[in-house]
């Protein structure tokens, strides 16, 4: 039985206001995917694009080197085809040409085959005072959770 892999952007919800998500495959060597595996990855900082041929590449992913691998080993920060149906691929090429928006990854799993996939999303970026009424309505929240613990006891 395998373990879970569930390796998030944590800052995604927060720099970015969410419009749409997909699930995409990602094309991967033996040795990227045996490091995924054991949770040797990163998407803190990666986004995606789109190539000449319009095919979407997710770029600045961090994949550690396999700890077995040989001279065969992959590139830690190698751009990586995701996979979409034509129909997603068209409507976020035109999403992200015409409105300026941007394709970030959310999370990267296994699926309950072993395959790896990855959870993008078309965002648009928010604003500096959009940050601060998150982080305002985040410690509203939690105040207003211990206030309502404390009075159950």
């Amino acid at each position: 039985m395998q373990k879970k892999i569930n390796i998030k952007n944590k800052r995604a919800r927060f720099d970015y206001e969410l419009i749409d998500t997909y699930t995409a495959g990602i094309v991967l060597s033996g040795t990227e995917i045996k490091s995924i595996r054991e949770s040797k990855a990163s998407i803190s900082e990666s986004f995606c694009e789109f190539n000449d041929k319009d095919e979407l590449f997710v770029v600045n992913m961090q994949v550690d080197e396999y700890s077995h691998g040989t001279h065969y080993n992959h590139k830690p920060k190698a751009e990586r085809k995701l996979l979409l149906n034509r129909g997603e691929l068209k409507k976020l090429r035109k999403e992200v040409k015409n409105s300026g928006l941007t394709i970030i990854p959310l999370n990267l799993f296994l699926n309950d085959r072993g395959i790896a996939k990855l959870n993008i999303a078309l965002a648009r970026g928010k604003k500096l005072y959009d940050k601060r009424e998150t982080i305002k309505d985040r410690d509203n929240k939690r105040n207003l959770d211990r206030i309502k613990k404390s009075f159950n006891n």
